[in-house]
């Protein structure tokens, strides 16, 4: 293939001939009414022609590979020195010599765009949209020579290196194509993106209009005319005063030019044209087969297309059994893991559930459509999600708003509504918890010994049929009733001691401190019990401290540690952990995800921390003080009640509704642990059969399986059939999920909502929250996104996105808690209320307003962060 390729000779599977905006370009030249200046592009064999001559060009990359992504600096040096060496590369004659030639055939004296098309641009999953160059108004074989040379170092501007460090994109498997295109001098242009930029509303098409060229708008010289259309319709405009305008400069490039009086205040598009663009929109994104970010000009009553993009940003909508509207909510908003999921672990959730699961995005949600369709399902639901999350009540309350979401139950036929009310009441014997408990422990044990050495298809049938038996377990009706008792209890505590004596803090919090049965809180106090064996043993310190500077994340260094004086009795101690607690990691929902039996080296910073911050015999001193401080608030209560009129019988009560809230609050954290428990019995043996499958060249890795739902697993290991394909495709959407944020709540038209709170009690400048945990700290803010490198003080506040059962061991060592996601009965707030730490969920953005080291003051009474110090410590 040559270097030189035009429009009528390319289409979209040539990224890596030509780029994104190259490969893109020539596909929309093919669609039929859409009118693309010609041109041609300038392939990436060119540009690798080139760089092969480049001085020092791989020791250049190979520095600029270790750089950090925060590393400015370091970054603007590297990347202006590579980029100063390419511009100044020669041009190889061959090379120069097709340009040229194509350049001819287009018009040699023919003014040119020449434009930048890197082969990791505009992208359906990463769009790098604005990060190399474009040269407007180029005219002459030598300007465009010397012009394709800088859009070959526009590969390493500091934007576009800085966007590759910190999304995984290797510098030099990224490629420079150069599109060159016939300049047009339109009277109007602008940008169309065929979704709603703020709302993500499919229906919606929004146009930016400007006059002249579009620079000035991408600019922000100017404030564009905004026109939106819904179904053929203009439903909203916004016409602003324009002064100025981008025009082309007569000896090349460009220069602002003042717009005529009578015309700044015109609107730029006629309402006929403003239709036409939209259903131009339409047909192009019918094309592509996504939302589109279109470039288009205005030209003699024309319109004329010069690029087209995915829309990245935007979260993907699930698919569904039919095109009604419909309304999600996040699961992963409730289960503190908004991180994507693979496949198999999606599959595997939606398999354990009894709700109706949709995913996209890697993400799962509930589709509540019908439930929002019945005014007395509507009310229970919102009012139940409300109470454990404010932001996903607002949501639903706004969707409810809308005529076309909010269907009548006559329009939606009937709906089954789950019986209201209290469930059957349970008895305060803590007996029941025990005996629930035993139950799931030995169905786990069971499941290990009868799942033995299965393989082939009976083993996922296997699997298959052992599914029903962990729901029977998640959804016995005890195991409901108990988990409702302690909500009750709490609820009916906080309620009445406030009506009763003025209590302010939720006094629920405190009674609930250091509670039996509470798997997790317990997983944190074991671990500094870990620590107590360690710690005499200085050796083994310096030995693990070795394991945390290496990043080591395999099994190895427990069998290295029985080397080093005290070895044996760590291992012994870290096993015996793992045996307990072994199945746990951080988004443990994903079935995929590797746990802590397999990377125990991520207990390690938490257990030298431990170590450090801690005295021995401090988990038993933890416990019991919480226990008595709860001791302490109940006799408290009781005796401010009994001095109140009908006081004993007020006693009385709340003295049985205590013993409620103790018998039963430990056990709401169980059924997850054992449904946990489950998976990582089953990832075991699915990992077993992985490797028999790559062992007959089925599969070419073990983790090949995560990328395949159950179902499609089941069929590929009965047919024996290879999907390399497939799983390439998987593992690429993978990664382009974990850029996407995940909306509370979401509709079938792609629109989002993320709630508010619609406080006016707020201090100057506070930040709004959930209150979860009642009691104010102030203290230092550790910003954290990975739990194994996290380096807490005794007195931080944690501040990160969320929280599941992994980060427990964490919280022995903070005085506070800030999450993202959350709400008053997700992992965080029960284990903070079990700790005695004043907690806020759902703070938005906290991990990006509140920076790492401010001093902060936690409000986990009223439910707000104040920032105390800009600066950090």
């Amino acid at each position: 293939m040559g270097y030189v390729l035009s429009f009528q000779e390319i289409d979209r599977t040539q990224v890596a001939v030509v780029g994104g905006k190259g490969a893109n370009l020539g596909e929309l030249s093919r669609i039929d009414g859409t009118r693309v200046p010609d041109g041609f592009c300038v392939t990436t064999a060119a540009f690798r022609r080139v760089m092969a001559e480049v001085p020092s060009i791989a020791e250049r990359l190979d520095r600029l590979s270790s750089v950090e992504p925060d590393d400015r600096e370091s970054i603007r040096v590297l990347s202006a020195e590579i980029r100063r060496v390419i511009e100044e590369a020669v041009i190889p004659g061959e090379v120069a010599a097709e340009i040229t030639g194509a350049l001819g055939r287009l018009g040699a004296d023919e003014a040119c765009a020449v434009r930048s098309s890197a082969t990791a641009e505009d992208l359906p999953t990463a769009s790098f949209a604005g990060q190399q160059d474009t040269y407007l108004n180029v005219a002459g074989a030598a300007a465009v020579l010397r012009h394709v040379g800088r859009c070959w170092g526009s590969l390493f501007t500091e934007r576009a290196v800085t966007y590759r460090l910190r999304n995984g994109f290797d510098h030099r498997k990224v490629q420079m194509a150069v599109v060159v295109q016939r300049m047009v001098f339109p009277q109007a242009s602008g940008i169309m993106v065929t979704a709603d930029p703020i709302t993500s509303n499919r229906k919606i098409i929004s146009v930016d209009a400007g006059f002249g060229l579009g620079e000035a708008l991408v600019s922000g010289l100017v404030n564009a005319d905004v026109y939106r259309v819904r179904d053929g319709e203009i439903t909203d405009r916004t016409v602003p005063t324009k002064r100025v305008a981008v025009a082309p400069a007569p000896a090349g490039g460009t220069r602002i030019e003042e717009i005529e009086d009578e015309w700044q205040n015109r609107q730029v598009l006629t309402d006929a044209q403003i239709v036409d663009l939209a259903a131009l929109g339409r047909r192009i994104e019918a094309h592509f087969g996504s939302p589109q970010d279109i470039e288009w000009c205005l030209v003699d009553e024309g319109f004329r297309i010069v690029q087209s993009r995915p829309i990245t940003t935007l979260f993907p909508v699930p698919e569904a059994a039919d095109d009604g509207n419909r309304v999600y909510v996040s699961v992963g908003h409730q289960q503190m893991m908004t991180d994507p999921m693979k496949p198999l672990g999606i599959s595997m959730w939606q398999l354990t559930s009894r709700a109706p699961m949709r995913h996209a995005g890697g993400r799962l949600f509930i589709d509540v459509t019908e439930r929002l369709s019945s005014p007395t399902a509507r009310e229970s639901m919102i009012e139940a999600l409300g109470k454990s999350d404010p932001l996903i009540g607002d949501a639903l309350r706004t969707v409810v708003e809308r005529d076309e979401f909010a269907r009548t139950a006559a329009a939606a036929g009937p709906v089954a509504v789950p019986a209201a009310g209290t469930p059957d009441p349970i008895e305060n014997d803590p007996a029941i918890v025990t005996e629930l408990i035993a139950d799931n422990r030995a169905s786990v044990e069971t499941l290990q010994r009868d799942i033995g050495t299965r393989s082939g298809p009976e083993l996922l049938d296997f699997i298959q049929e052992d599914i029903g038996e962990m729901q029977r377990l998640l959804f016995d009706p005890r195991s409901y009733r108990a988990i409702t008792a302690s909500m009750d209890a709490a609820f009916w505590l906080d309620d009445h001691l406030r009506e009763w004596l003025g209590e302010k803090n939720n006094a629920a919090d405190t009674l609930a401190q250091s509670v039996p049965h509470n798997v997790t809180s317990e997983m944190g106090l074991a671990l500094l019990d870990v620590a107590d064996v360690i710690r005499p043993y200085p050796e083994v310190v310096t030995f693990l401290r070795r394991v945390e500077d290496t990043g080591r994340e395999d099994r190895s260094f427990l069998d290295e540690l029985v080397e080093v004086p005290g070895g044996r009795e760590a291992r012994a101690a870290i096993e015996a952990y793992l045996d307990e607690y072994g199945m746990r990691c951080a988004g443990e929902i994903d079935l995929t995800r590797p746990r802590w039996s397999e990377r125990p080296a991520a207990l390690v910073p938490t257990i030298l921390g431990n170590i450090k911050n801690f005295e021995p015999g401090a988990a038993a001193r933890h416990f019991e003080d919480g226990r008595h401080e709860a001791r302490q608030k109940k006799e408290e209560l009781l005796t401010r009640l009994r001095a109140r009129p009908d006081g004993e019988r007020k006693a009385e009560e709340t003295a049985r509704m205590i013993e409620q809230l103790r018998a039963f609050s430990g056990y709401r954290e169980y059924p997850k642990y054992g449904m946990v428990s489950r998976y990582f019995v089953y990832k075991q043996a699915l990992l077993r059969e992985a490797e028999r499958l790559v062992g007959v060249q089925v599969l070419r890795r073990l983790d090949d399986i995560f990328y395949l739902t159950f179902d499609e697993l089941s069929r590929l290991v009965r047919t024996q059939q290879s999907c390399d394909q497939l799983i390439r495709e998987r593992r690429d959407a993978f990664r382009s999920y974990r850029a996407l944020i995940p909306p509370r709540v979401l509709t079938s038209d792609g629109e989002t909502f993320a709630g508010a709170y619609r406080r006016t009690d707020l201090p100057a400048g506070a930040l709004a929250a959930m209150p979860v945990s009642s009691g104010t700290v102030e203290g230092r803010a550790r910003v954290v996104s990975d739990m194994a490198r996290a380096d807490l003080e005794p007195g931080d506040i944690l501040v990160t996105a969320y929280t599941d059962p992994s980060w427990t061991p964490l919280f022995v060592a903070i005085k506070g808690l800030v999450t993202e996601v959350g709400g008053l009965m997700t992992h965080g707030a029960v284990i903070a209320r079990e700790y005695g730490l004043p907690a806020v969920v759902g703070v938005e953005h906290a991990t990006r307003l509140i920076r790492d080291g401010q001093r902060i003051r936690v409000n986990g009474t009223d439910g707000y962060v104040e920032i105390v110090s800009q600066e950090a410590e």
